[in-house]
């Protein structure tokens, strides 16, 4: 049994006050993720910081147009609110896609955000992982199977991928991560919130050691651009992406005006696309076109024999999403 302190904060600033002032606590919301960690002997908090009453469950607009969700809302609320299907259809796709109903129930923004990996010997103890244990080594690197490992952002030490498909919308979408702490409010982009392995793979956010996420905000889309999500997986539900893609993109006269792309399932944190999108602005919008992006941006995958498949893949879905985006006249 691991025995810890409970806590149930009332405000924001009861929450960070109690995080800052107690040495090995966690926040809990959902709990759908730390819960598990508990109970595998990973995660070993001393206090859980209940803060499933706080005021963070709220979808609004923002003045200068866009949408602010409450970290604590919950993803099946949000993949249900009629602002984000019509607005950000690729969000509520990319919430429907991930886990079990159940699970969506439960789940919530912020949390899932802050998800860890799925890699099968991050949960098993009796292997070696970088992540789990810095400096122990990793066993998917070596000799270990690494079938559903990443291909894009790796390094020496670990080649994890990032399990969340809502985090890989967001990543597309542009948004910005919402924290409180002590030390005030901060503003995260979404695309800097999550820290490639490098040297430090237990270092998984760019979060503070006593922040909490208080919203995601999601800036409004140019007029007229379409936006999906795809996931590739080996089952047709519950199951975790081999690939995902998430693009937004607008068409102006048959060539592409603007576009978002991000990437799952293939890198050890959600990946922006940044090549492909370069390559294809003001790029004919053609399949022949996405194809190019989409090989562009998987010319630096570094592949291993149980993974090698997951590039030409990545490049097939990404093209058949982009394709699928464009309106037919």
């Amino acid at each position: 049994m691991t025995r810890f302190a409970y806590v149930r904060a009332k405000t924001v600033v009861a929450a960070v006050e109690t995080m800052a002032n107690t040495p090995g606590a966690k926040f809990l919301g959902g709990g759908t993720n730390l819960v598990d960690l508990i109970r595998a002997d990973i995660e070993h908090p001393d206090t859980l910081i209940d803060i499933t009453p706080l005021p963070l469950t709220g979808i609004e607009e923002l003045p200068a147009g866009g949408l602010r969700i409450g970290a604590l809302a919950k993803n099946s609320h949000v993949a249900a609110h009629p602002r984000i299907r019509t607005r950000y259809p690729v969000l509520t796709q990319a919430i429907l896609a991930g886990a079990s109903g159940q699970l969506r129930n439960m789940a919530t923004v912020g949390g899932n955000l802050l998800q860890r990996t799925r890699c099968h010997y991050f949960y098993d103890t009796a292997t070696q992982c970088n992540k789990r244990t810095p400096g122990e080594g990793c066993t998917a690197l070596n000799g270990g199977h690494n079938r559903n490992h990443a291909i894009l952002g790796t390094s020496p030490h670990c080649i994890a991928t990032h399990p969340s498909d809502l985090s890989v919308a967001l990543t597309a979408l542009d948004a910005v991560v919402e924290t409180e702490s002590t030390n005030g409010r901060r503003r995260i982009p979404v695309r800097d919130f999550h820290r490639p392995p490098g040297t430090t793979p237990d270092v998984e956010t760019a979060l503070h050691q006593h922040e909490l996420i208080t919203a995601v905000e999601l800036p409004q889309l140019p007029p007229a651009t379409n936006s999906h999500f795809r996931k590739v997986r080996d089952r047709a539900s519950y199951a975790f992406a081999l690939v995902s893609v998430a693009a937004a993109m607008k068409v102006e006269d048959g060539r592409v005006a603007d576009v978002r792309i991000a990437l799952g399932g293939v890198a050890t944190h959600p990946w922006r696309a940044r090549t492909a999108e370069s390559v294809l602005r003001d790029a004919p919008a053609t399949e022949a076109a996405f194809r190019e992006a989409a090989e562009a941006e998987l010319a630096t995958a570094v592949t291993r024999p149980d993974n090698a498949f997951k590039a030409p893949l990545a490049i097939r879905t990404l093209t058949a999403t982009l394709a699928g985006l464009v309106r037919p006249r």
